[in-house]
């Protein structure tokens, strides 16, 4: 079994595997290529995304600068905005739906490794060879999703639709759609009603309509 497959089983992978590394070292250089680009280079930096990710959505912009691991394990959907350094840490899935909104210095990892540290440090393989090994849990972030600045979302977690994650948060387990949720670890605060609707603040809708 190749170490990729290793990583969509969710089974321990040899992360210095040379066919992963290249992977890396590819998504690597092209981080590098798009935060070395200014903000109106807009068809460059549609290109390079294009080259890291497996989708990139009609109408997402990515402010940077951005730290892919891999890109390729990665799908964004439309109308994302991204705002400065996100950081996406994906040896699993990362799926992120239509809609999102990221605050400066989110942060998803994936990867897991073991708890004890004579483990961390080496075990042995099939082959018999003594290797780095750790695993990955896939992260899935709904549509229509809000995640304030610093957010850290952990491996193994699903984000419902609709939901709003509080700034500084680290998203440990699933949050339902429809929820406010915040804290360390983050909590589910409560539901978002229509009562929480721009129509009731007047003084901050001003002479705006919601729609």
């Amino acid at each position: 079994m190749r170490e990729e497959e290793k990583i969509k089983a969710g089974i321990l992978f040899d992360p210095s595997d040379p066919e992963l590394k290249a992977i890396k070292r590819k998504t690597h250089n092209l981080n590098l290529d798009y935060n070395s680009t200014y903000e109106e280079d807009i068809e460059k930096r549609g290109s390079i995304l294009l080259q890291i990710l497996s989708e990139f959505g009609e109408g997402s912009f990515i402010q940077g600068p951005v730290a892919f691991h891999y890109g390729c394990h990665t799908k964004i959907g439309k109308n994302f905005f991204g705002n400065f350094h996100l950081t996406i840490q994906d040896d699993a899935e990362v799926t992120i739906g239509d809609n999102c909104n990221f605050g400066p210095n989110v942060t998803i990892v994936t990867p897991v490794h073991p708890m004890i540290a004579e483990e961390r440090r080496e075990m042995m393989t099939a082959d018999g060879k003594k290797k780095h090994l750790c695993y990955a849990k896939p992260v899935h972030i709904g549509n229509d999703c809000w995640l304030g600045a610093s957010v850290t979302v952990c491996p193994g977690v699903t984000i419902g639709d609709n939901c709003v994650i509080g700034a500084g948060s680290v998203v440990t387990r699933d949050i339902p759609a429809n929820s406010f949720a915040a804290g360390v670890p983050c909590r589910v605060i409560r539901e978002i009603t229509k009562a929480d609707s721009m129509q009731y603040k007047p003084e901050i809708l001003a002479d705006n309509t919601v729609l």
